[in-house]
C-alpha cells in the first residue's frame, strides 16, 4: 500500500472534522438531494484535494441520463459519482444504477454516497458486468488521525490516483478475504504441510494428502467458505497463483474517457459553509424581549 503524503493527512486532520459537523447538521435537517450534492462536492475539494470546479462535474451525462457528479483529472473521468439524500439508506437499486452508469461509460471506478456512507467500487468488463466493494467509509466516524481510515480516504483523494491507492487497496480487498485464505489451506502446498506436521505428531502412522483435504472439507472449513461464486473465485485465483510460481500479473487498468466541457467558477460562500454559519446563528443565545 502506497504511504499516504504528510500534507494530505494534514489536509484530512485539518478538514474532515468541519464537513462531519455539515453532514450531521445536514443530516438533523434531513436536506433534500441537490443540497447533499453541494455538500459532496465541497467534500471532494476540500478532504479529497480535488479543483471543485474543474476536476468536479456535475450532472454528467450518461446516455439518456444523468450522473450526479464526475471525477475528471488530466482529461480523463476517474470517478463517476452516484448521490442520495443524506436521510436516503444507501440501497442494491441505487448500487446497480451507479454500476449500469459506469459500465455504459466504460468507466471501471464509481461511488456511491448520501455524504454519511461512502462506497468505493471497481466494476469488472466480465460477461455479465460484476463488481467489488473496494472500500466504505462511514464519514461521521472516521478518524483522519488513524493509518486505517487514512488509507480509506486515501482511496478515493487527488493525489492517492498517481500512487495507484485504489488498486492497491482493491489487492488487498482481494487477497485478505474468508474466501482466499479458505481456498489457500485447501491447496496443494498448504494440504502437504498439515500432512507432514500430522505424520510428526502421529510418528509412524500413514496419513495421505487426501485423507486431509476430505476432512478439511467436511469437518474443519465452514461451508460458505468453500462452497458458492465467491469461493470458487478465490480457489481458481489460488490454482492460477501456485500453476504460475510466484509471479501474478497485475490486469491494466480500463482507460477512462474524457469529460464534459469544464463548468465556470463560482463565487459565493460553499453550501457546506453556509449550514454551518446557519447552525452556529442558531446556537446564539436570543436577545431577551
Amino acid at each position: 500500500m502506497a504511504r499516504v503524503p504528510k500534507k494530505v493527512v494534514e489536509r484530512f486532520v485539518k478538514a474532515t472534522g468541519k464537513f462531519q459537523s455539515v453532514v450531521q447538521i445536514a443530516k438533523d435537517r434531513d436536506v433534500n438531494e441537490a443540497d447533499t450534492v453541494a455538500i459532496v462536492g465541497d467534500i471532494l475539494a476540500e478532504v479529497f484535494g480535488y479543483d471543485k470546479y474543474l476536476e468536479v462535474t456535475s450532472e454528467f451525462a450518461v446516455r439518456t441520463t444523468y450522473c450526479d457528479l464526475a471525477i475528471r483529472v488530466d482529461n480523463k473521468l476517474q470517478y463517476l459519482i452516484e448521490v442520495k439524500a443524506i436521510g436516503t439508506d444507501l440501497k442494491e437499486n441505487h448500487l446497480r444504477q451507479a454500476v449500469e452508469y459506469g459500465a455504459n461509460e466504460g468507466i471501471q471506478w464509481v461511488i456511491l454516497t448520501n455524504g454519511i456512507q461512502w462506497e468505493v467500487y471497481k466494476i469488472r468488463f466480465d460477461k455479465p458486468i460484476s463488481y467489488d466493494l473496494v472500500c466504505s467509509i462511514d464519514f461521521l466516524n472516521v478518524s483522519p488521525r488513524k493509518a486505517e481510515d487514512q488509507d480509506k480516504l486515501f482511496v478515493i483523494c487527488k493525489e492517492g490516483l498517481s500512487k495507484d491507492a485504489r488498486e492497491d487497496f482493491h489487492e488487498k480487498v482481494q487477497s485478505l478475504n474468508r474466501f482466499v485464505i479458505g481456498a489457500i489451506i485447501l491447496s496443494e502446498p498448504a494440504v502437504g504441510v498439515i500432512r507432514r506436521e500430522l505424520r510428526k505428531i502421529a510418528e509412524g502412522m500413514k496419513i495421505e494428502t487426501t485423507e486431509v483435504e476430505k476432512l478439511l472439507r467436511s469437518e474443519v472449513m465452514k461451508r460458505d467458505v468453500i462452497e458458492g461464486e465467491e469461493a470458487e473465485k478465490a480457489q481458481n485465483r489460488v490454482e492460477r497463483f501456485y500453476s504460475k510460481g510466484s509471479k501474478r500479473a497485475k490486469s491494466p487498468t480500463a482507460k477512462s474517457t474524457p469529460g464534459g466541457p469544464e463548468e465556470p467558477a463560482k463565487e459565493g460562500i460553499s453550501f457546506s459553509d453556509q449550514l454551518l454559519k446557519e447552525a452556529e446563528e442558531d446556537d446564539k443565545p436570543q436577545p431577551t424581549p
